[in-house]
């Protein structure tokens, strides 16, 4: 019974900001990498942001100086802050459990939708 609970979309304005939320359960949180994908409309689907168990993190240049990602194992939650929000920001966002090397891991959210725009 693994899960993954996004929350925190919604409808922001351009230089807004927004900060998403996965909650895990059903998996041992902490000997996991934990990433961020999200797709826009017509686009495919890319990665935003990843965490690694040692704590390494990479972003997306689309993002850099924008977004942050952290964790709190005690809580089994990953977060997304995103700052400074362009309406090019606009997807669905997923949580992604067991990223390595490239690749995504098993575990997927339900994605969450944030929709920038004046």
């Amino acid at each position: 019974q693994v899960q993954l609970v996004e929350s925190g979309g919604g409808l922001v304005q351009p230089g807004g900001s927004l900060r998403l939320s996965c909650a895990a359960s059903g998996i041992s949180f902490n000997n996991y990498d934990m990433a961020w994908y999200r797709q826009a409309p017509g686009k495919q689907r890319e990665l935003v942001a990843h965490m690694t168990i040692g704590g390494r993190i990479n972003y997306a240049d689309s993002v850099k100086g924008r977004f942050m990602i952290s964790r709190v194992n005690a809580k089994n939650t990953v977060y997304l802050q995103m700052n400074s929000l362009k309406p090019e920001d606009t997807a669905v966002y997923y949580c992604n459990a067991g990223y390595y090397s490239g690749r995504p891991g098993d575990y997927w959210g339900q994605g969450t939708l944030v929709t920038v725009s004046s």
